[in-house]
């Protein structure tokens, strides 16, 4: 009867809103798209290939767009069983309101009870409002004494003062911008005296993306609603803010309010961004590091930066190179120009890049927040902009400096591992998983390939070589990491990365000094305990194959409850041992009974070898053996990796 009244209820909700939708008073929050990039996009939800959905995510690919079919990326991954792609999608803005039809459709389609908890348990403002926390902070500058980061401030005819943000106001007014641009030393600014102290509050609230209050008219004003209301549509003509009435008029529906508050938000994101490309970025200056010392930049300056980030880098430069700089008209070194003399032999020389950035948004990250609010050198008053060196290459900085005034975070994936370190040191939580997010995508999608020689030529290629993935980051690099950062995310994805890869890397020395390692960070370590990064391994390795299994139609066979091959085939495995592993075992022995006895009249795994390789669809095993099939093949691997790590444990002298 619940189920009943629900469904009901859902589609006159439904109903009600495709109205509205029809009406134009609400926007589709999941329109069609046909285009050969959205197109792209849901291909790779299919496949699961988590790098390239991560790249079209960032290159603007709207993530709640629909296909012909009404299928979302969402509905697609959770479709095809792709958790940790269901997870990006959450995490970069996909809805799952349950309230909807495509909510209610995304969790009754997904594949498996993991992936629907999953949304199911979502908090739904994250999904629907990825850059509330961004908005917040603006919202919050406004009433913020500690640290100091205003540099502008109104001034009333009342005598009620405002403490502003050159750099805020200039992006969202092009009145402001015009006006601060010109005359980069203004300090205050006089609001008219036939401007109410209301209408500007309101607007301002607007500007620094709070919420709009229901009454313009505060208990202790001595305007009337109508003067406010005057003052408002004067200060929008005036400052050449286009969208507040919008919001005004939107505000007694609290849906159409909430959608045209994250379209405000996004403008505004949209607007900062701007503004930080034409003044962070564009006067970025790249001298020699020696020459830092040289740089002064006064506090009046028509990028309203009132500190320099600084990022050290080696450079190849002819010898003889002259470094000369142009300013910007007030005094400013804007850039290098590199006028070389006779050629001469490339040497390396160190570069200092120097970024002009604001404090009011430096402090997103506690980092800066803990020193600008405390009695370090960096937040005292000087002649000049205090110049700060980070710990980090220039475009690690960029990437950075790009989160904290965007929200952006465009990651490359050659320096994501250099990314996460930075964001560990200035406690930047948020980049810092975006960072792992990104690293997490190594062995998805199309990777670099190199040509090989292998010692032993596969029977589908014949010359002896083989092509092999090389992956921008070392693996290796990125378990350490996870072990230093603490980044749980990061060594459940290294275990199932080496899992699926075993064999490529379980007779490699790097690999066995790992194992050591992962069982040297157990204080007091027995020799019985386990280690866990093997505990791990062995774990995925066993997902692997039981999962290829499940695909072939074993567990069907396993089902069938045969007690014989039961019998011959269950393995003894240690009572905390992790769930599937005995299943795995019994597979394997069904497999290779299945696909190799009735041909070839083995009773045991050990005939397989009996087979010579010339049949037809014959396949070769990890220890040079030739199995019937693939699935016989997966079944003997299986063993002969599980062998391989007790060999390796055996020569480390581990026992785990």
């Amino acid at each position: 009867m619940t189920a009943t009244i629900r469904k009901d209820e859902l589609e006159a909700k439904i109903k009600e809103e495709k109205e509205l939708i029809r009406s134009g008073e609400l926007r589709e929050e999941n329109p069609l798209d046909t285009s050969p990039e959205f197109q792209e996009f849901l291909e790779a939800c299919r496949r699961g290939d988590l790098r390239r959905c991560q790249e079209l995510i960032s290159s603007g690919v709207n993530i709640n767009s629909k296909d012909q079919f009404d299928y979302t990326p969402l509905i697609i991954a959770s479709l095809c069983g792709h958790y940790e792609l269901v997870q990006l999608l959450l995490e970069s803005g996909a809805l799952a309101d349950r309230g909807t039809w495509v909510g209610e459709r995304t969790v009754y389609n997904a594949l498996n009870d993991r992936i629907r908890n999953l949304l199911v348990s979502y908090d739904f403002s994250k999904s629907t409002d990825p850059l509330q926390e961004w908005a917040s902070h603006l919202t919050a500058l406004l009433g913020r004494k500690t640290p100091k980061t205003a540099d502008l401030t109104v001034i009333t005819s009342s005598g009620v003062t405002f403490d502003l943000h050159r750099f805020i106001l200039s992006a969202r007014s092009p009145y402001f911008y015009k006006k601060l641009v010109d005359a980069p030393e203004t300090t205050t600014w006089r609001l008219p005296a036939t401007i109410p102290v209301d209408s500007f509050t309101f607007v301002l609230r607007y500007l620094y993306l709070g919420d709009l209050p229901r009454d313009v008219v505060g208990p202790d004003s001595t305007s009337t609603e109508e003067e406010v209301f005057k003052g408002i549509d004067k200060l929008c003509k005036q400052l050449e803010i286009e969208k507040l009435w919008e919001a005004v008029l939107s505000a007694n529906d609290r849906r159409l309010a909430r959608q045209r508050y994250q379209d405000e938000v996004a403008r505004a994101q949209r607007q900062v961004e701007e503004t930080f490309r034409g003044t962070v970025l564009k006067h970025k200056m790249v001298v020699d590091t020696d020459k830092v010392d040289k740089i002064k930049w006064p506090h009046h300056n028509a990028m309203f930066a009132d500190c320099i980030l600084r990022a050290d880098v080696e450079e190849d430069v002819e010898d003889g190179a002259v470094t000369t700089e142009s300013t910007n008209g007030i005094g400013i070194p804007v850039g290098p120009h590199a006028v070389a003399s006779d050629p001469a032999p490339a040497k390396k020389r160190k570069r200092s890049a120097l970024y002009p950035v604001h404090k009011a948004f430096l402090i997103r990250s506690p980092y800066f927040e803990t020193m600008f609010s405390s009695q370090f050198l960096e937040a005292q008053e000087t002649e000049h902009l205090h110049i700060i060196k980070m710990d980090c290459v220039p475009e690690v900085l960029e990437m950075v400096l790009n989160f904290l005034y965007t929200e952006k975070a465009d990651i490359s994936l050659e320096l994501a591992l250099d990314l996460l370190y930075t964001s560990d040191m200035l406690l930047l939580d948020k980049l810092k998983t975006k960072a792992a997010q990104a690293i997490s995508t190594l062995g998805s999608g199309s990777n670099v390939t190199v040509t090989v020689d292998k010692s032993k030529a596969k029977k589908e290629n014949g010359n002896g070589k083989e092509e092999v993935e090389v992956e921008p980051i070392n693996v290796y690099d990125v378990i350490r990491a996870a072990w230093d950062l603490n980044v749980q995310r990061l060594e459940d994805f290294v275990a199932r990365y080496l899992a699926d890869r075993l064999e490529d890397y379980i007779d490699e020395a790097d690999f066995s000094e790992l194992i050591q390692e992962s069982a040297l960070r157990l204080k007091a370590r027995q020799e019985t305990d386990t280690i866990e990064l093997l505990d791990d391994i062995r774990y995925y390795l066993n997902e692997r194959f039981r999962l290829r299994f499940e695909d072939a139609g074993v567990d069907d066979m396993l089902e069938q409850n045969d007690t014989e091959l039961a019998q011959q085939y269950q393995r003894e495995v240690p009572q905390d041992s992790k769930d599937g592993e005995t299943d795995v075992a019994y597979a394997m022995g069904v497999a290779i009974d299945a696909a190799v006895k009735p041909k070839v009249g083995a009773n045991s795994a050990g005939d397989v070898g009996q087979l010579t390789g010339e049949e037809e669809g014959a396949v070769q095993t990890l220890d040079g053996r030739w199995a019937e099939d693939e699935l016989a093949a997966d079944a003997i691997n299986y063993q002969v990796l599980l062998d391989r790590i007790d060999a390796m444990l055996e020569k480390l002298k581990l026992d785990a």
